[in-house]
């Protein structure tokens, strides 16, 4: 991944809704969600949530695709698990292992 898309991921997702959206998202799976069920468990009216995933989908982070009447909008894993990789490049100077979220339970 180059760093201008790091850059444009990041900028995407530094933003609330657009956060909360891409969470959804990721938790939907790979049938995705239709936008109208998106919104309306986010609580954001239409005009305002379809500004949100076109940033998300400039991005490279969400793609929708049309069902019927539908938009139904998923996480595109290989950009996120992307950008993770990116950013985890160099973890822990080489020691990955060390860089392992710690289980607290």
């Amino acid at each position: 991944m180059e760093s201008g898309d790091a850059v444009q991921a990041l900028a995407a997702l530094a933003q609330v809704s657009r956060l909360a959206a891409f969470r959804l998202l990721v938790q939907a799976g790979a049938e995705g969600m239709p936008a109208g069920m998106l919104g309306d468990r986010l609580d954001i009216p239409p005009a305002t949530l379809s500004f949100h995933l076109k940033e998300l989908s400039r991005a490279g982070l969400v793609s929708g695709r049309t069902e019927g009447r539908y938009v139904i909008y998923t996480a595109n894993y290989p950009a996120m698990d992307e950008l993770i990789g990116y950013l985890t490049e160099n973890c822990c100077a080489g020691d990955a292992a060390q860089c392992a979220p710690r289980k607290t339970c």
